[in-house]
């Protein structure tokens, strides 16, 4: 009896990826500072980029609209960019939280408004406990006693605050630096190495081994022009642009599975908390 032909089977199509819950909003590089480590290579002297109020406004109602739960205006320093607070307004307005990531070198009135607006966290970066230290992180000398000033006024205004310790240089003690915080009152904080990226690269090209092995899990990130990457330290792998594509599409295409293959698994991390294991990166909003 002869053979019955049949057809192959269909290979199986792998699962959309899951909606993030976190999405990165870089709505600046420009920084009053120029961290030795920048990812971004933020500056005085940079800018807003080309992303619009308005196509920031749209790319939150497609997020809110299909399940992202928060969003993170970061930059650059995100309080000089004259949209930042009506931006985060409009996202509360349509039901996501709004964490806010800062220097803390100068807030204004208008910002403590918001800072303590309910739906609003806020996370900062420090260095180290000795002011000239911290300088040669951040180029500033004004800088550590500014923005140790603005974080002991946020803990009297019970701003839900973190801190983001970064790894920089020898010799800036991250157990002081994190006895320093907690004397002041926070209790949030986690630390991590500098990663190869932006201006901590030194001028190599970027490589995915410097990632924390958690990028575009459970987060993603839109770049000041639009681009949707994993987060903002995997910058250089693009997934498209939220200006030519919505959203929802960018996140269910074949480019965006392929990027998230691409992150190799997690490394540890110098000190991980152990309520808020999400990744490595010290920009993360806490559980």
């Amino acid at each position: 009896m002869p053979a019955i032909a049949t057809e192959p089977a269909p290979a199986p199509v792998a699962p959309a990826p899951a909606v993030p819950s976190f999405l990165e909003l870089e709505i600046t590089q420009l920084c009053q500072l120029k961290c030795s480590h920048c990812y971004s290579n933020s500056g005085p002297d940079a800018g807003h980029g080309t992303m619009t109020a308005e196509d920031w406004q749209r790319l939150m109602d497609q997020a809110a609209a299909i399940g992202v739960e928060t969003v993170q205006f970061i930059g650059g320093e995100v309080t000089l960019d004259p949209d930042m607070p009506r931006l985060a307004r409009h996202a509360l307005s349509i039901g996501l939280s709004v964490d806010i990531y800062t220097n803390l070198v100068h807030v204004t009135p208008d910002m403590w408004d918001l800072f303590t607006t309910p739906g609003v966290s806020v996370g900062f970066s420090w260095y180290s406990a000795d002011p000239a230290r911290h300088a040669e992180v951040t180029g500033s000398r004004a800088s550590h006693a500014r923005t140790r000033a603005n974080i002991a006024e946020a803990v009297r205004r019970g701003v839900r605050l973190r801190a983001g310790i970064v790894e920089v240089t020898e010799g800036q003690d991250i157990s002081a630096a994190k006895a320093d915080l907690r004397a002041l009152g926070v209790t949030a904080m986690h630390a991590d190495r500098s990663r190869g990226v932006g201006r901590a690269a030194h001028g190599a090209a970027p490589v995915t081994s410097e990632l924390c092995g958690q990028c575009g899990k459970g987060r993603a990130a839109i770049g000041m022009d639009g681009q949707l990457t994993p987060c903002v330290l995997g910058r250089f792998l693009v997934a498209g642009n939220v200006r030519d594509a919505p959203l929802a599409d960018l996140l269910a295409s074949d480019r965006w599975r392929e990027i998230l293959s691409e992150v190799p698994p997690r490394d540890a991390c110098v000190t991980c908390t152990p309520s808020d294991s999400n990744d490595c990166d010290p920009s993360r909003k806490p559980a």
